[in-house]
């Protein structure tokens, strides 16, 4: 394959064609660190002409082609497999703002634009990009919407595809396809965009996309609200969403187990409670009106609830600085989990109403499954996402418990398909979960998933052996 990386120096520049293992080695290994792969190069186009000329040489040589932005995916959706045959196209170099437009409240970003950059964008135009996720100062756009990423405002907001008006894609073929318009109504066939929104760079290659602002609310409120169940949890959120309506941007759940974990493993960090209570909810209002119509909403809210024994407690962030150090709470619970130890993650989606029936079923089979098993359960409750995940019992290896993480998926897995969820909500497919998704989905889904795939990509160049 000389003259093929030959070729793509010349297109791209040799600088930008990476083959030396000091070079490549960020790019193969998953966020998480469970798997590295094997890459012919690691190419880095610094333009959406460039990307075009990799990818028809790629179509030439017969090279697969793994887009990568950020590389902070969970599910091995963003490194190549262990063959060494594909190409690793880093989209890091494809950064730039193009245009914010505060008339038609859109801006468009490259792909490889860190979110967190295109939120401080938003923010400088006097406007709000509420995508937020705990990666956003490492994760890409384009990486989010090739795994239609979700985070914390989804209640409020969407996930990523709902913020999405237009795409710019490099097709399989190298050819490229300006969608970036920024209509909220284009009545005109099929929707392309949703096509590669969410496919995981198994279709085409986004390159940059037009997204939705809004205005910047007047006023941040964040509360953290103590219970006794999931379901009292479910009561408070009917309640925020009857007291505060639009207003309720945030609304997010994490047991007692899962801030135990962060104050053993981050001491720096207090509970601003003087009790342990079982479960927890970290809400937001985001008002357009002004702080105190949004704490006369709160304070109705807490009232409320408190009145009908919904919550035992409850604090509200009286600055900046109180709100952030609530919400690293919920921000540590991912890194607490890690320091604990190994352990089994699970990306899941249930109707919100089936949330705390779903909890106290699957913890029963699981303590069956799993005897000792720890709970650490958490997540985007308002849209009915979970990270259910699952740390070992006091005393059992870290091996000894991962051997058992076929079983246990199979009964959080079967238990989330029973309730009319989703094995994966937010994170994607990638390999992880590729062939598991053939237990949930009927041969009827699958056959017109295997047909799309074809009919877009027929040499099975881009990003194989994921998704499908």
């Amino acid at each position: 394959m000389n003259d093929f990386l030959t070729l793509c120096r010349t297109a791209i520049g040799s600088n930008y064609v990476l083959t030396e293992v000091a070079d490549t080695a960020s790019y193969l290994t998953d966020w998480r660190g469970r798997f590295t792969g094997r890459a012919m190069a690691v190419v880095k186009p610094g333009s959406t002409a460039e990307v075009a000329a990799v990818i028809r040489l790629c179509n030439q040589f017969l090279v697969p082609v793994v887009a990568q932005g950020g590389n902070t995916g969970l599910v091995l959706g963003s490194v190549p497999d262990d063959s060494g045959d594909a190409i690793v196209l880093s989209l890091t170099r494809l950064n730039q703002i193009r245009a914010v437009d505060t008339l038609n409240n859109t801006i468009t970003a490259e792909a490889g634009c860190i979110l967190e950059n295109l939120q401080q964008a938003a923010s400088a135009a006097e406007r709000l990009f509420p995508l937020s996720l705990a990666s956003e100062g490492s994760c890409t756009i384009g990486g989010n919407l090739s795994s239609n990423a979700g985070g914390t405002a989804v209640l409020r907001y969407g996930n990523a595809r709902e913020l999405c008006l237009g795409l710019e894609v490099v097709t399989v073929q190298g050819e490229v396809w300006d969608g970036l318009r920024g209509l909220r109504k284009d009545n005109t066939g099929y929707d392309l965009r949703d096509l590669f929104i969410g496919a995981e760079g198994t279709l085409g290659i986004i390159t940059a996309a037009v997204m939705k602002l809004f205005p910047q609310p007047r006023a941040q409120i964040t509360a953290l609200a103590a219970m006794s169940t999931p379901a009292d949890a479910l009561r408070l959120l009917t309640l925020a969403q009857a007291h505060c309506g639009a207003a309720l941007t945030g609304f997010e759940l994490m047991s007692d187990f899962c801030l135990q974990l962060v104050t053993r493993h981050f001491p720096q960090m207090r509970l601003p409670f003087a009790e342990n209570h079982p479960q927890y909810v970290l809400l937001e209002l985001s008002d357009s009106e002004s702080e105190q119509h949004a704490n006369a909403m709160l304070e109705s809210l807490i009232g409320a609830a408190l009145e009908q024994d919904v919550i035992t407690d409850a604090i509200v962030a009286a600055s900046i600085a109180q709100s952030k150090s609530l919400w690293n709470l919920r921000e540590h619970i991912s890194l607490a989990q890690a320091a604990e130890g190994k352990n089994v993650k699970h990306d899941i989606s249930v109707p919100i109403s089936r949330i705390a029936d779903f909890i106290l079923a699957t913890d029963a089979l699981l303590q069956q499954a799993a005897p000792g098993c720890r709970m650490v359960t958490f997540g985007h409750l308002g849209d009915g996402n979970l990270h259910y995940n699952v740390s070992p019992p006091e005393g059992i290896s870290d091996a000894a418990f991962i051997a058992q993480q076929s079983a246990i998926n199979l009964v959080v897995h079967d238990s989330v398909h029973g309730c009319g969820g989703s094995i994966s909500a937010e994170h994607g497919l990638g390999a992880l979960k590729r062939d598991e998704i053939r237990r949930y989905k009927s041969a009827v889904e699958m056959q017109l998933m295997q047909t799309l795939k074809q009919a877009f990509d027929p040499l099975n160049l881009m990003n194989p052996g994921k998704v499908l």
